[in-house]
């Protein structure tokens, strides 16, 4: 699967399946734009109002409303009505199960930008609640060991028909 210091080149010419079959590409679909990225990036702060968000990322309203509904749509966020005293009601936008199931993603790409992106600067660790020790994301085994990643590779399921 990966494409690791070796030279690769002429390896393989084609994926080993279509787009259509390929859940990265269909999360690419999905979660492949900088505002999507960003509003995840929110509502794993903690941000969930429109206008917190907007504040944060100095984002286009319409875009910003936009990837809001679009990420209702595809599950990810879910509206919850919320009213301040004196004002109308409005909707905070909180991740659903399937959206915290992406923080995952989410820690992998800060962590990697961390890494490679901020010169060892890292204003946010991620720790575990009940040591306080830092956690990373890794490749498993299923026995729960460290897997590199030049030690895997991607195969092909047979089709059931």
């Amino acid at each position: 699967m990966s494409n690791s210091a070796k030279n690769n080149v002429g390896k393989r010419t084609r994926a080993l399946v279509p787009t259509d079959q390929c859940g990265m590409a269909q999360a690419i679909e999905i979660l492949g734009d900088k505002w999507t990225l960003y509003l995840l990036r929110e509502a794993f702060y903690g941000v969930t109002r429109f206008d917190d968000m907007r504040e944060d990322l100095k984002a286009p309203r319409a875009i910003l409303s936009q990837r809001l509904t679009q990420m209702v749509n595809d599950g990810i966020l879910e509206r919850c009505p919320y009213r301040e005293p004196g004002a109308r009601t409005r909707d905070a936008y909180v991740l659903t199960a399937a959206g915290r199931e992406l923080a995952l993603v989410v820690i992998a790409i800060m962590q990697w930008g961390d890494r490679h992106l901020l010169e060892d600067v890292n204003p946010l660790k991620i720790v575990d609640k009940k040591t306080g020790k830092p956690v990373t994301i890794s490749l498993v085994s299923e026995t729960g060991r460290p897997v590199p990643l030049d030690r895997i590779k991607a195969i092909v399921r047979e089709q059931t028909k």
